[in-house]
């Protein structure tokens, strides 16, 4: 591969988001990338609101319902309607971390400013809804963004947490609080493991 051919294809790597398989899409939904991204421009799509390249699948296409989300969220990443981390309403990031503690640890560790303020630096946060050793839904300090915090046991003395932080306004945010969100469950890990 000459060089230059080389430096694009990295480049390209870099600032595209990875996307399924054209083999994948075709084998679920009858057509690959290239053709879907050609049917929606022909329908209109760079012009067309997210909810409407949604019911253009539906009803045209009888797409599934997930599968109406994959294709018109691909397409407007490809077309530079979207970026990374960008759901309809605003970024959203995620992290997960397993840790080595009984999972009623893992959830109390999340409970009260007091358990969190040694591994969460911005622990001003409120508890909307809670479900004993399953999950928290909080208000994130902003008062604005929302994080959902999901609890699941993995054994006897295992855990795993998976969260998403919602509603951020922008990629550099959200790019911002993904980084934030390792360093605090790593935090997390480090001071309730024995």
């Amino acid at each position: 591969m000459p060089t230059s051919t080389r430096t694009q294809a990295k480049t390209k790597s870099k600032t595209e988001p990875k996307r399924m398989s054209d083999e994948a899409v075709k084998a679920k939904t009858g057509k690959n990338w290239k053709e879907w991204f050609a049917i929606i421009d022909k329908a209109g799509g760079r012009k067309m609101t997210h909810q409407e390249i949604v019911a253009f699948l539906r009803t045209k296409h009888k797409v599934k319902d997930w599968w109406q989300q994959m294709v018109t969220v691909t397409y407007e990443q490809a077309r530079g309607k979207r970026v990374k981390h960008q759901p309809p309403k605003g970024f959203q990031v995620s992290g997960n971390k397993t840790i080595n503690v009984p999972i009623a640890t893992l959830y109390k560790a999340w409970l009260t400013e007091g358990s969190r303020r040694p591994w969460l630096p911005h622990s001003d946060i409120t508890i909307r809804k809670s479900m004993l050793n399953k999950s928290i839904r909080l208000t994130w300090a902003d008062g604005k963004t929302h994080v959902d915090v999901n609890f699941y046991e993995k054994g006897d003395d295992k855990s795993q947490i998976n969260l998403e932080h919602n509603k951020l306004p922008s990629a550099r945010e959200a790019n911002r609080m993904k980084a934030y969100w390792a360093r605090a469950l790593t935090k997390l890990k480090e001071e309730i493991e024995e």
